[in-house]
C-alpha cells in the first residue's frame, strides 16, 4: 500500500485532480491521498511521519485518505481515514438530508470538510461543482457556482460561519443562491445562535455540525449523532468521545498518540460537552480553552454566547488571561455590528456575562475590533486573541 501527496491550489483543475484520485483510492485500485495545500503546479512531499509510515509497511488496511490536522496545540498529526469510515460518513450524511444530490465546494480540499465534500459527490455519482477560491471566498463567487449545478437534482453545501455570514451581508444573488439548497451544512467552528436565527430568517436550511478529522468530519448533526454514531461524555474529565464507523484508524508514525486518542469507546476528543435526556449533545469548548480564574472554571463558549445574544455583536471569542493574583481571568475580543468604535456599552456587555454565566465569568479584559482573527477554516486563533488582549 503507499500513500500519494497531492497538491490542492483552491482552483477547480486541482479539484478534479483530487477527485479523481479519491476514486481510485476507495475502490482500492489506486494509492491512498494525502491532500496538500500549494502553489499552483507544485508536487508536495510526504511528510516524515508518513513517509515512515509507509517505508515500515504500517499504514491500516483499507486506508483511502491522510487529512493532517491544523496543528493548533503543536505539530499537526496525520488522520488515517479508511474507505470504509469515508463510505459510512458519506451514506449517514445522505440519509440525515434527505437522499443524495449535487454537492457545492467551497472550502479547502485539504481539509476533512472539502475532502469529504468531494467524497459525498463521488459516492452520489457526480463530481462536485466547484467555487474557484484561490483568491478566497467571495460571495458572489458562490452565486456564480451555484448556477453551474442546475435543477433536478436535491443541492447541497457546506460553509464555515464566517462564508454563512459573507453571504448573509452581501445580499442579492448570493443569498437568494444560499436559499435554494436542501440543506446548508455549516461547521468547522461553532454556529452562535444570532447568525443561525439571520440565516433561518432568509430561507436558508441550516444545519450545524459537529465533528473533526478523526471522525470524518461532521458526525453529529444540530446535536444529534449519525446513523452508526455513538456519543459519550466521558465521566470525570467530561469530554466528548464519538464512535461508530466514521472513526479513523489512527494518526500515521504516532503510535503514542493515537493509544492516548482511540480506544474502545471511539475517539476521545478534547471537547467538553454534555449529553441531554434525549441524547442531544451541547459542546461547551475546548477542554485546553476552560479558563481557570480564582478557582473557577469558565467555559469560553458559554461566555461567548452570553455576549451575542446582545444585539449589536456580530461576533465574540473569550480567552483567557494570565494574571498574578487570580491565575487566569477572562478576556473578550467583541466585534460590534456598527464598527469598532459603536455598539453597547462595556458595562451592558459585562452585565448581559454576569447574568448569564455569573460573577467570576465577567471579561475583566474587554476589546472591540472589526474581526476575530482565525486559522484553519473558519476556527478563531485564540492565541492571536490573546496576543491582542495583552497588548
Amino acid at each position: 500500500m503507499d500513500v500519494r501527496a497531492l497538491g490542492v491550489d483552491g482552483s477547480p483543475e486541482s479539484v478534479a485532480r483530487l477527485a479523481a484520485a479519491l476514486r481510485s483510492a476507495l475502490d482500492g485500485t489506486g494509492p491512498a491521498v494525502l491532500p496538500v495545500r500549494t502553489a499552483p503546479g507544485a508536487e508536495p512531499a510526504l511528510p516524515g511521519p508518513v513517509a515512515r509510515a509507509v517505508a515500515q509497511d504500517a499504514l491500516p488496511a483499507g486506508l483511502a485518505v491522510v487529512v493532517a490536522t491544523s496543528g493548533s496545540t503543536g505539530e499537526p498529526k496525520h488522520v488515517a481515514l479508511t474507505a470504509d469510515a469515508l463510505r459510512a460518513s458519506a451514506a449517514a450524511t445522505a440519509s440525515r438530508l434527505g437522499g443524495p444530490g449535487r454537492w457545492l465546494l467551497t472550502l479547502p480540499a485539504e481539509h476533512v470538510a472539502g475532502v469529504q465534500v468531494v467524497v459525498r459527490a463521488l459516492l452520489s455519482g457526480s463530481l462536485p461543482v466547484v467555487q474557484d477560491v484561490r483568491d478566497g471566498f467571495r460571495p458572489d463567487g458562490f452565486a456564480r457556482a451555484t448556477a453551474r449545478i442546475g435543477h433536478g437534482a436535491r443541492r447541497y453545501t457546506s460553509l464555515v460561519p464566517t462564508q454563512l455570514a459573507r453571504i448573509l451581508d452581501h445580499g442579492s444573488a448570493p443569498l437568494f443562491a444560499l436559499a435554494g439548497y436542501d440543506a446548508v451544512l455549516v461547521g468547522g467552528a461553532a454556529l452562535d445562535a444570532g447568525l443561525r436565527a439571520r440565516a433561518t430568517d432568509a430561507g436558508i436550511r441550516v444545519v450545524a455540525t459537529y465533528g473533526m478529522s478523526e471522525t470524518c468530519g461532521g458526525c453529529v448533526y444540530d446535536g444529534v449523532a449519525l446513523d452508526g454514531v455513538t456519543v459519550t461524555v466521558e465521566p470525570g474529565s467530561g469530554r466528548v468521545v464519538l464512535g461508530g464507523p466514521v472513526v479513523a484508524a489512527g494518526y500515521l508514525g504516532a503510535p503514542a498518540a493515537t493509544a492516548e486518542a482511540f480506544g474502545p469507546a471511539g475517539f476521545r476528543t478534547t471537547d467538553l460537552g454534555v449529553l441531554a435526556p434525549d441524547g442531544t449533545l451541547t459542546v461547551l469548548g475546548r477542554a485546553d480553552d476552560v479558563v481557570n480564574t480564582g478557582g473557577e472554571k469558565i467555559a469560553p463558549a458559554a461566555v461567548e454566547r452570553a455576549l451575542l445574544e446582545v444585539a449589536g455583536i456580530r461576533a465574540a471569542c473569550v480567552v483567557g488571561l494570565p494574571d498574578r493574583e487570580w491565575g487566569q481571568v477572562v478576556g473578550a475580543l467583541v466585534v460590534p455590528v456598527e464598527g469598532p468604535d459603536g455598539g453597547p456599552t462595556d458595562a451592558v456587555l459585562r452585565d448581559t456575562v454576569r447574568a448569564a454565566c455569573g460573577r467570576a465569568a465577567v471579561p475583566r479584559v474587554l476589546r472591540r475590533a472589526t474581526a476575530v482573527p482565525e486559522r484553519g477554516i473558519g476556527k478563531p486563533d485564540r492565541a492571536a486573541v490573546v496576543a491582542l488582549l495583552n497588548r
